[in-house]
């Protein structure tokens, strides 16, 4: 049963950590939406895919967002209740610290899950799909759009170019089309306006040109052809759009696959070495969740008469290079230049053992600080750089010298 204690715990831990996993998600996507708008519109394709490619995204962002607000929210609630002296009043009562980590211990573990649930089987599944939508960008399958003012190259043997683009491409004017046919022959069209109409074969359009000119030359020629016209129609096809590849990808594998692509005798050992690297790396980075609420303690807890905020600045830190350590870690497994085991796990192990020692100085030690020591020297920095501020302000030294 949880009491009156663990219910006001759980609510001071809930709204920070809701609030810390939705700002980093936001900051991931919005630093991601402006490359992907660039990036889609340099290859001409529709708006609404980078949508798309955000949300098959999301999981990988709230891998790392998830053990951030873990973090955060756990913190943050600690700090409250200690810089209110009701960390204080708990202790005094016979609460240990042990006993006021329970319910940082169920967001924990439900956290945990969920995030081995993304990481395991929902985030392969979405980077795939991301994957998939970059190429049919690039292949042209999504309906790239025709640049106007730009020549555009429809397959290899026809190039194209608009001046206008009117009424959402219903309405073309100002075009120009060469084509170049197997035997040598050439097209060029001018035309004042036209318009795309679909056909029956999927493979081919229509391009309608009105009120132009037609020059047609061939080998076998004297002289071009040319030809005034209202109306004519066109006919173009279309490029043949290539399938793109299956899941073939360590990173693009479930938990399930990848043991199944471990244990197969036709794996390559550069791919064995890939696939342990990637399932470690997954592993790992669930593993550390279950330590990060004796983390956010040992962090959370200022030195007395202070309400410095260094434990955040470092949590934050602290989480951000573990997990650059562990892509690292899993980078040089790959490569096979480290067991990934060793390359992953003994990361893990100093660390684990330093939040562990965190932990006791705090639980443990009378007074402890685990951080003490870098917010006496913080705090030294602080006031020599208000000194060095109050020196360079305006007047300062006129007044001094007065």
């Amino acid at each position: 049963m949880l009491t009156a204690t663990d219910r006001y715990l759980a609510r001071l831990i809930a709204v920070p950590m809701l609030g810390t996993l939705l700002i980093a998600a936001m900051l991931l996507v919005l630093d991601k939406m402006l490359s992907l708008f660039d990036f889609v519109a340099a290859e001409g394709g529709p708006v609404s895919v980078v949508w798309r490619m955000l949300a098959n995204m999301l999981p990988e962002y709230l891998s790392l967002g998830i053990p951030i607000g873990l973090m955060l929210g756990i913190l943050l609630a600690f700090r409250k209740i200690a810089l209110s002296s009701e960390l204080d009043v708990m202790r005094a009562v016979g609460l240990s610290y042990g006993r006021l980590l329970r319910v940082p211990y169920m967001y924990a573990i439900a956290l945990a899950l969920l995030n081995f649930g993304i990481v395991g089987f929902v985030q392969p599944l979405s980077r795939h799909a991301y994957e998939a939508l970059r190429f049919e960008l690039r292949s042209g399958a999504l309906g790239a759009s025709i640049k106007v003012g730009e020549f555009t190259s429809l397959g290899k043997r026809m190039t194209m170019r608009i001046e206008r683009s009117l009424d959402e491409g219903r309405n073309l004017q100002g075009i120009f089309v060469r084509a170049v046919g197997k035997d040598g022959q050439t097209l060029a069209v001018t035309a004042a306006r036209g318009e795309f109409l679909a056909t029956d074969d999927p493979d081919t359009i229509i391009f309608r040109l009105r009120d132009g000119v037609l020059v047609n030359d061939a080998p076998k020629y004297k002289t071009p052809r040319i030809l005034s016209f209202s109306s004519h129609d066109l006919p173009i096809d279309l490029p043949q759009i290539e399938n793109f590849r299956g899941r073939d990808v360590d990173r693009e594998k479930t938990i399930p696959e990848l043991f199944a692509m471990g244990r197969d005798p036709a794996t390559t050992p550069k791919l064995r070495l890939e696939i342990r690297a990637n399932f470690h790396f997954r592993m790992v980075e669930v593993v550390m969740m279950m330590l990060l609420p004796l983390a956010a303690l040992a962090f959370a807890i200022p030195p007395k008469r202070s309400t410095s905020a260094l434990g955040v600045f470092l949590s934050i830190v602290f989480i951000v290079t573990y997990h650059k350590i562990n892509q690292y870690g899993e980078s040089v497994g790959a490569l096979g230049k480290v067991d990934p085991v060793i390359a992953l796990w003994a990361p893990f192990i100093l660390v684990s053992g330093l939040i562990f020692w965190m932990y006791h100085v705090v639980a443990h030690r009378p007074g402890g600080q685990p951080i003490g020591a870098l917010e006496i020297a913080f705090a030294k920095l602080g006031k020599q750089a208000g000194r060095m501020l109050r020196l360079l302000r305006p007047g300062t030294r006129a007044e001094g010298a007065a």
